[in-house]
């Protein structure tokens, strides 16, 4: 039986009135930072034992793992449940967009705010700021800094790159070093830098301005299958292809997010997703926000609200 719509869930009116409201806990998937806290773990992850098994193959093999699949399969998620259940830390994510280039992706200086600096400190009679202070590594430089564990780094919608990102990468998968050219140069007083890592404020050592793994990082590749990769980066990487979720993989889905409670007065919720999903056009995550909508007493019968939060992802909007 579904649960009575409730009036109160409407926070908005949209009659002009000031109201100080209560907000409502957000779902699972939505919270942050310090709303997290008491929570009993990550968010569950869900996934078929064939499919593992590539990701151990992976693992072991060393090679970075190319996720591929339809919106909503859970592609980058993977990245985070593969550090959890490995105790790798957090997860080191490289969002690739057009204007993405693998330099930035390993480490930035900045030329510009190190002569500010530089000239400042003469001009009142202080020690030079060192060139270390300058220069961040970018995610896929943090990652592979040498440490006693591997991090998981997680390379987002490659396909969404320039044409020659993935060849670009193949040194650096390789070989698993990069240089610094700015360290370098230094002199060999100055061969010994403390530069700063992507997700942290503690310093990393770089010698001769060189960064090499001792172990290679977990890499998570994800595409969404907007264009195809060179075959040598093909070679590089072992291929993980994440199906649409059948109907029980969807109950099950819902169950780990929101509890078996949560399954009961679905029925129509769940045939309406079966039937409105074609390849592309309904994510997983769109289901889950209409489940747990209907759970809070949310009428999403009414006036197109159903309409709203299952709408197809492609096409002109």
């Amino acid at each position: 039986m579904n649960p009575e719509p409730t009036a109160d869930w409407r926070l908005f009116q949209g009659d002009g009135t000031q109201r100080r409201v209560t907000l409502p806990q957000a779902p699972p998937w939505r919270r942050f930072g310090g709303s997290r806290r008491g929570a009993p773990g990550p968010l569950p992850y869900l996934i078929a034992p064939e499919h593992a098994d590539v990701v151990n193959a992976a693992l072991h093999l060393r090679r970075p793992l190319l996720v591929t699949g339809p919106a909503g399969t859970g592609k980058s998620s993977l990245a985070r449940a593969v550090a959890h259940e490995l105790d790798l830390g957090e997860v080191l994510r490289w969002p690739v967009n057009s204007r993405a280039n693998v330099q930035d992706a390993l480490y930035r200086y900045d030329a510009i705010g190190r002569l500010r600096e530089t000239t400042l400190s003469r001009d009142r009679g202080e020690a030079e700021p060192s060139i270390g202070s300058f220069v961040r590594l970018g995610p896929l430089g943090t990652a592979l800094v040498p440490g006693p564990r591997p991090r998981v780094l997680l390379v987002d919608e490659l396909d969404k790159g320039d044409v020659d990102l993935p060849n670009d990468l193949l040194t650096v998968f390789e070989e698993g070093v990069f240089e610094i050219p700015e360290l370098a140069r230094l002199p060999e007083s100055q061969s010994v830098v403390q530069v700063l890592a992507a997700d942290s404020q503690d310093p990393v050592t770089v010698e001769r301005g060189k960064v090499l793994c001792t172990e290679f990082p977990v890499v998570v590749i994800t595409s969404n299958g907007e264009r195809d990769f060179p075959p040598a980066f093909l070679r590089r990487c072992i291929r993980l292809d994440l199906p649409t979720p059948d109907e029980e993989r969807l109950r099950s889905i819902v169950a780990a997010h929101l509890g078996d409670g949560a399954l009961v007065g679905v029925e129509d919720l769940l045939r309406s997703f079966l039937q409105r999903r074609g390849p592309g056009e309904l994510a997983t995550d769109q289901l889950l926000n209409a489940v747990f909508l209907r759970a809070g007493g949310v009428d999403l019968d009414a006036d197109g609200l159903l309409d709203a939060v299952l709408h197809q992802l492609g096409g002109t909007v």
